[in-house]
């Protein structure tokens, strides 16, 4: 449990820290920010396997490539979903998860050492 909270807590950094510094991305408020980082946890612990096998010939084809879409688009879901945070267009939610990929990796890997 105390992973989850301390993983979550940097989800949330991650997110802020990427709505910060790109213009295409928008956070309302706290609830939004923690409401999002919820149903981004979902949405990539259930929809994104699913898309990840039904798309496995494109993502070969493009040597992995294909699965910088499909963050962006678990992004862009998870934007449609939730009231207050909002993602312009698929390549900002492209570059945004990207971008929130590393820094909380970074963060992760902060905390530990």
């Amino acid at each position: 449990m105390k992973y989850f909270l301390a993983r979550m807590l940097f989800t949330s950094i991650a997110v802020l820290f990427v709505a910060w510094l790109l213009p295409g991305i928008q956070i309302r408020n706290g609830l939004a920010l923690f409401l999002a980082v919820i149903i981004l946890g979902l949405l990539n612990a259930v929809i994104r396997p699913l898309m990840i096998f039904l798309t496995l010939p494109i993502t070969v084809l493009t040597f992995g490539l294909f699965l910088f879409v499909i963050n962006g688009a678990i992004l862009y879901l998870t934007s449609l979903l939730v009231k207050g945070f909002e993602v312009q267009n698929l390549f900002i939610a492209m570059v945004a998860s990207i971008l929130i990929s590393i820094f909380s990796s970074l963060i992760n890997w902060l905390a530990r050492g």
